[in-house]
């Protein structure tokens, strides 16, 4: 079991129904997760079809969004980016511009320069990603793509093909960093430039 909370201040209480679930079990789910939010969402949402926006929310010319997606208040979409739902923004997230975001939640106050990609990841509070680092989400290279984690020096079999990360608050991802699938960060982790974290060989 790998306690989200332990990783994500507030957790709980944005995503309750998820306490005894896995990052990559919330990951597959996040449709579903998403769609029952929609209805509790206050007036202050502007909803067509499937995409939620607070009023808020600054969005850039020549953005892509793909629903179901929620974006939260106060945040900045940039130019050309690409949401790909289901994503679920949080409070005052910045989203630089060419940056490409796939089947992600990301807590409040984080920031993507540009030409970052996230994909099937957990990003908690506070993290900033410089420009053009990554979060991997699927093994190109291997024969067998089943991706593990590592916990507490644990292996743990995901039994699916495609999730990223699961980044603790306030980390620091350096420009041109690249996260591979199942990368488990704890909070107010710093990766350097041109880093390439691969926690399972």
């Amino acid at each position: 079991m790998i306690p989200i909370r332990d990783y994500i201040k507030g957790f709980d209480s944005l995503f309750h129904q998820c306490l005894d679930k896995a990052p990559w079990e919330i990951i597959n789910e996040l449709d579903n997760l998403i769609q029952d939010r929609f209805s509790n969402l206050s007036a202050e949402y502007k909803i067509e079809e499937n995409i939620a926006i607070h009023k808020t929310v600054t969005v850039e010319k020549g953005v892509t969004i793909k629903g179901p997606v929620i974006i939260s208040e106060n945040c900045f979409i940039g130019a050309n980016a690409y949401l790909r739902g289901p994503i679920f923004l949080g409070k005052s997230v910045k989203v630089g511009p060419g940056v490409e975001i796939k089947q992600s939640i990301i807590f409040e106050n984080s920031a993507l320069a540009h030409f970052n990609y996230i994909g099937n990841s957990i990003i908690g509070k506070n993290i900033n990603f410089e420009a053009g680092s990554i979060c991997a989400n699927h093994y190109n290279e291997r024969v067998d793509k089943t991706i593990s984690v590592k916990h507490n020096g644990e292996l743990m079999n995901t039994g699916t093909k495609k999730f990223g990360s699961l980044i603790g608050d306030d980390t620091k991802i350096g420009a041109n960093a690249v996260l591979s699938p199942g990368t488990i960060l704890a909070r107010k982790s710093i990766v350097k430039r041109l880093a390439l974290v691969e926690q399972i060989p």
